[in-house]
């Protein structure tokens, strides 16, 4: 089969999920569903394992439960869905993904980079099933690594935050110091940058590792918050999980724009009280790829290797939900000219 290593997406299909539609790969590559092959009756349907902060946090994780919703729904399947337990091992995580393997789930998703160590090894164990993980790389011949082109999103945002600021001063909240959410920040600044230079971005990090709650706790997202609009940033972005909405909340009660992640936080019905203030959201559609996933392996070509959703497959994105969008001058022109540059590669983002 080849390299794991990236490799460009080839046949494109397209696949209508939630507020973004993805292209894939419908060619399989190596790795089987093997005798319990897709549709034998052997096969109760799609598992995820939730990362840190589980279902609820309106963003990561809800977004991969809505993929799990709509295979379920699509394909008359059987799902579990399974919360993370605090302060949990590496062997705590092998064990849930070999539970569900053994009773027959197919495929197995680990929902963030978390579950990497952990997957390694119970995708060995169980070679006839198909995982998946989310943000993370597992090179194994039944794995499929899905990730996204998160940089990009967050520049959509940094042109975003460009345009709606008159202070010229703008935050970044990332929830954990890892090279992950640093693509978050890279593509951000560059975006802010590119559209308005001079305009000052202040970042901050909630915590140092995810064990330490930077990707669940909304107190320490609010303070953060608090601490940036109190040096007069007017836009915040928070690539932080379950602890965006305190970020969220903070921008709102403030009267400052914040800038959702991975879903269109404007839309979440727990936000609700918040929605005014959140002028857009860079999308991650990571319901389309557990989507998308559970249908290869229905379909008996099961996706392995590197799978990249990026801004090309609509795999990310920019939300324009909320009406204020269109009225902040000249936002919506730039945002479609900087998707232009970055789908022509005329804008290269950084991912550090």
């Amino acid at each position: 089969m080849g390299s794991f290593k990236m490799r460009r997406i080839s046949k494109l299909t397209r696949v209508a999920v939630g507020v973004a539609s993805l292209g894939l790969v419908a060619t399989a590559c190596g790795g089987t569903s093997g005798e319990s092959g897709g549709g034998d009756s052997n096969d109760r349907g799609v598992a995820i394992a939730y990362d840190v902060g589980g279902k609820g946090d309106q963003s990561f994780n809800d977004a991969a439960y809505a993929g799990l919703t709509k295979a379920k729904d699509e394909f008359g399947y059987k799902t579990a869905d399974i919360e993370p337990t605090e302060g949990e091992t590496d062997a705590d995580k092998e064990q849930r993904l070999v539970s569900l393997a053994k009773q027959g789930y197919n495929p197995v998703i680990g929902v963030g980079y978390v579950y990497g160590p952990a997957m390694k090894k119970a995708a060995a164990r169980y070679p006839d099933t198909t995982f998946g993980i989310v943000d993370s790389v597992v090179e194994a011949k039944n794995v499929a690594s899905l990730v996204f082109a998160e940089e990009q999103a967050s520049y959509l945002a940094g042109v975003a935050a460009a345009k709606a600021t008159k202070s010229d001063v703008v935050g970044f909240v990332g929830g954990v110091d890892i090279p992950l959410i640093h693509k978050f920040e890279a593509g951000y600044k560059q975006g802010v940058e590119d559209t308005k230079p001079g305009v000052r971005v202040l970042s901050q990090y909630l915590t140092q590792t995810a064990e330490e709650g930077g990707f669940a706790s909304p107190d320490k997202g609010k303070a953060a918050a608090e601490g940036q609009i109190e040096k007069k940033a007017d836009v915040l972005y928070a690539a932080a999980g379950l602890s965006g909405q305190g970020v969220i909340e903070a921008a709102a009660k403030a009267k400052v724009w914040a800038i959702g992640v991975d879903s269109d936080q404007y839309k979440q019905a727990p936000l609700a009280p918040y929605k005014n203030h959140i002028l857009t959201s860079a999308l991650k559609d990571v319901g389309g790829a557990v989507y998308a996933l559970a249908k290869s392996v229905k379909d008996d070509k099961p996706l392995t290797g590197t799978q990249t959703f990026d801004l090309k497959v609509n795999g990310v994105g920019l939300s324009e939900s909320n009406p204020e969008f269109a009225k902040v001058a000249g936002l919506k022109e730039a945002v479609d000219k900087a998707k232009e540059g970055i789908n022509d590669g005329s804008i290269k983002v950084k991912t550090e």
